[in-house]
């Protein structure tokens, strides 16, 4: 038999459910600052090795990044779900909606590179939609001005045949739309820590 709660202790559940949450969306700060910073380092090396290797070096860069963060990320997921014993109803939502991300994202990578054709543009609109998703869930202001760079980014990147601008597009985005809203939700984790 469910028990009536009183309006104090309803408000009391709620500000607990707040709090669960918030805790909860701060812990992802990591992925945003551990992608951002291995995508960043990977346009930066093929752009320096463009005149260099052969097709091989092009995609070299991108493979060591994809590898690196597709091992640690479900590593320190594994970790975060340690410390954490509850999960949110969010938590899964967003688990969802980057896991079909990262779907599509294989997907695309191999059709285009298959094809011949450089998936960049597409990929960089793609994700545009969990980053503005994610910013929407949390209510977290700078992962959807990052979700709509990355949609701007994805067209200037389409229509564009100059690599520095391309290059400098994504690498704009790359920081705006995952590097500092990255750092904007580690403040905010560790203040809720001293809180």
């Amino acid at each position: 038999m469910e028990q009536e709660l009183s309006p104090t202790e309803s408000l009391k559940l709620i500000e607990t459910m707040i709090g669960q949450a918030k805790s909860s969306f701060s812990r992802m700060s990591i992925y945003f600052l551990m992608w951002g910073v291995l995508l960043l380092a990977a346009m930066v090396t093929t752009y320096l090795m463009r005149d260099t290797g052969g097709s091989w070096a092009h995609g070299a860069a991108w493979g060591i990044a994809g590898v690196l963060g597709g091992i640690a990320s479900p590593i320190i997921g594994f970790r975060q779900g340690k410390k954490e014993h509850v999960a949110n109803p969010m938590d899964r939502v967003l688990g969802w909606i980057w896991g079909a991300f990262v779907i599509t994202m294989l997907l695309m990578m191999f059709s285009f590179t298959g094809s011949g054709r450089n998936p960049g543009a597409a990929i960089t609109l793609l994700t545009a939609m969990p980053t503005f998703l994610t910013g929407q869930v949390m209510r977290f202001k700078p992962l959807i001005f990052g979700g709509l760079l990355f949609w701007v980014a994805g067209v200037i990147m389409f229509f564009s045949g100059n690599d520095t601008v391309i290059v400098s597009v994504y690498c704009i985005s790359m920081v705006f739309g995952y590097i500092v809203p990255g750092i904007l939700l580690k403040r905010q984790e560790d203040g809720l820590r001293t809180a």
